[in-house]
């Protein structure tokens, strides 16, 4: 194109297809449309008419890829789409392969659902079982553990020792009545025996049918877990058949989705093998025309050249004729002289004049030459000093600005540091604070400890009363149980009593529920320190003095 796009005219004339008045009209809607396209001061004889056709063919010749890309996109975008809004159509549908497997697992999840309920319940069931028997176990734990207590031992000591003499003298009563009732005691005694023998068969009999209907009861279990187990794995033979089935349908769409992507991946490597045989014709053609628009370059590069040495040819030259004449003026001057010594005056004065003129128009051309190059050279001048002014004023305001961040950058350190000593300072006060907290915090949990302390003596008091009460009932309940048959044989039981709680040989503390403290000697033993009684000492001293001589 030989001028710029800003020379071009929106629309041209085409040569013999408008008549003149159309061309009238035209002209003058574009006069008036489109008057601002053009740019002013245009040669019109140096502008380049392109028809509307040509135009828009150089412009999707330009364009032709973005629209190309652009196209390809969106049918891209539309595919997906497309491919988008069927799965969301055909995601709840139940006619399909998919919906049935979805509908068997949902119907499988449901039966499992059900089935964990179900062991749930008996999970639960089991648990409040096993709750109660480890219920039942502690207590029968806790009642162990009070049966082995010392007071209790004792107190069973004592309880044994009474019914030991109840025996005893129930045995020296049986032996006087013996003689008289032997008769009347071996008929109860084989009363007693025959009774005992009917209820012994009696109690055989209802176990034999207790263990017979636990037979039965086990046996209609078995039967009913193995019809269970059979009607289970027959509804999983079909669950695996109906699997299997999904299963092979699920392969066989796979593989016709697996092809048309096969072939989907082989239409887009055709497309993209076009698109790329495209570009690379559209890279040669390109290359093409940047190689003729660097020969242009190249040819105008030797075409000026050319003429520059021409120039400087022509200038030699017009040297080398100016310096030929003005010898030939000089010599003919000479030949003048010689020849022509009468009117030399005259003819000297003339060509002086005239050598004179010559010279001067050469001089006034110089001078003019050498003004024009002194304009240029003072313009040029004044644009490398109204540029060294703008660098000038560039580097100051450069200057300015890197002060300006380098004060910047140290207020901010200086603001940074700042900040860091306040950091510092609240640190510093925060492990003051700390530290204030931490005594506070010790002090608060020794009184703590010490009321935890005062605490546990209270609780361990009161739990050492329970436990008397505890016992006093449990004892009291054994005595008049005891008391009933007898009063006479519960001096054990009473003294076993009063010995309170300690198991020590101390005495007795009233206000603590009658604990009865250990204490132990000072010396390497440890050992508990003796009983003493207020009975008296058992032993005769004074004899003990008379043996050992004393008087």
């Amino acid at each position: 194109m030989a001028t710029s796009s800003e020379m071009l005219v929106r629309f041209g004339r085409r040569c013999g297809q408008a008549k003149e008045s159309t061309e009238i009209r035209n002209s003058e809607e574009d006069q008036v449309l489109y008057l601002p396209l053009l740019p002013s001061k245009v040669d019109l004889q140096q502008v380049t008419i392109i028809p509307h056709n040509e135009w828009k063919r150089i412009q999707d010749s330009l364009d032709r890829l973005t629209r190309e890309a652009a196209c390809l996109r969106a049918e891209r975008k539309a595919k997906k789409e497309m491919h988008l809004r069927s799965q969301e159509v055909v995601k709840h549908w139940t006619n399909t392969y998919a919906g049935m497997k979805e509908q068997k697992l949902e119907a499988k999840k449901k039966r499992n659902e059900e089935i964990e309920a179900e062991r749930q319940i008996l999970d639960l069931e089991e648990e409040i079982h096993k709750q109660g028997k480890r219920k039942k176990a502690i207590e029968n734990a806790k009642q162990y553990q009070f049966y082995q207590t010392e007071r209790v031992k004792n107190f069973h000591s004592g309880l044994l020792l009474s019914r030991v003499m109840k025996e005893r003298d129930a045995q020296i009563e049986f032996r006087k009545s013996k003689i008289k009732s032997d008769k009347k005691w071996e008929a109860q005694l084989k009363l007693n025996i025959e009774k005992a023998f009917k209820e012994e068969q009696e109690k055989a009999e209802k176990r034999h049918r207790e263990r017979v209907a636990l037979a039965e009861d086990h046996l209609k279990q078995i039967k009913e877990h193995e019809e269970e187990e059979e009607r289970r794995k027959k509804h999983e033979e079909k669950d695996a058949e109906e699997i299997k089935r999904q299963n092979a349908l699920y392969e066989i769409e796979m593989r016709k989705k697996l092809e048309k992507k096969r072939e989907e991946m082989h239409e887009s490597r055709r497309w993209f093998l076009e698109h790329m045989q495209d570009k690379h014709i559209i890279k040669a053609v390109e290359q093409q025309q940047q190689e003729e628009e660097d020969e242009k370059i190249r040819k105008f590069i030797k075409a000026k050249k050319c003429l520059i040495q021409m120039g400087k040819e022509k200038e030699a030259e017009t040297h080398r004729l100016m310096e030929k004449r003005r010898e030939r003026i000089h010599n003919f001057l000479s030949e003048l002289l010689k020849e022509k010594a009468d009117n030399e005056d005259m003819i000297i004065a003339r060509d002086i004049a005239e050598a004179e003129a010559e010279w001067e128009k050469r001089e006034r051309e110089k001078d003019e030459k050498n003004k024009a190059e002194l304009k240029t050279i003072a313009e040029y001048r004044a644009i490398v000093m109204k540029n060294k002014e703008e660098e000038e004023r560039q580097r100051k305001i450069e200057a300015k600005k890197q002060l300006l961040a380098v004060m910047k950058a140290d207020q901010i350190f200086w603001e940074h540091e700042k900040e860091k000593k306040c950091k510092a300072d609240k640190e510093h006060q925060e492990v003051q604070d700390a530290h204030i907290q931490q005594m506070a915090k010790n002090k608060f949990n020794a009184k703590q400890a010490k009321q935890a302390e005062l605490d546990y003596c209270r609780l361990t008091e009161a739990l050492v009363a329970e436990k008397e009460k505890e016992f006093q009932d449990y004892a009291r309940e054994v005595i008049e149980l005891e008391s009933e048959t007898t009063n006479k044989y519960i001096y054990p039981l009473v003294k076993a009593v009063q010995e309170g709680p300690g198991g020590g040989h101390g005495p007795v503390f009233v206000d603590r529920g009658g604990l009865r403290p250990s204490y132990q000697a000072n010396d390497i033993t440890g050992v508990q320190l003796p009983f003493y009684n207020s009975e008296g000492p058992k032993y005769n001293f004074q004899k003990s003095k008379r043996r050992l001589g004393f008087t």
